[in-house]
């Protein structure tokens, strides 16, 4: 029981952290590409590679762990979200946003859980 309690209470906390970075969408590109989303998603993907790195090097139990990426970055990053304005942009016919905002968010995302995770190593190497 605890283990959900922490994962709702770190959901809590991602999903208010993606509402506040919500904001940025209709100020930095009137509403046309989803920005607050690729960011929420590129950060998420970086937060997350850099915490796997710290993570095999240190113990953390596996309560911290769910709190952290079922928790906080579950409730953090938006994927349904992503989805859901990609299918919207399609529908809407702006074939070429939806495709910079499909490639854009895949590849960024899978190199920054590489950046993340090679900044955490690089981090635990100078540390020594």
């Amino acid at each position: 029981m605890i283990k959900i309690i922490f994962i709702a209470i770190g959901g809590a906390i991602g999903t208010l952290a993606r509402y506040f970075v919500s904001g940025i969408d209709y100020k930095l590109s009137g509403g046309v590409f989803p920005v607050s989303t690729f960011i929420i998603n590129s950060a998420g993907s970086l937060i997350i590679g850099f915490l796997w790195g710290l993570f095999e090097r240190f113990t953390v139990s596996p309560t911290a762990r769910m709190f952290i990426f079922i928790g906080i970055l579950g409730g953090f990053t938006t994927f349904s979200t992503f989805a859901l304005e990609s299918f919207n942009l399609f529908r809407d016919g702006e074939f070429k946003i939806a495709l910079a905002n499909i490639l854009a968010t895949n590849i960024l995302g899978i190199v920054f859980v590489f950046v993340g995770f090679a900044v955490s190593r690089l981090l635990l190497n100078v540390a020594r």
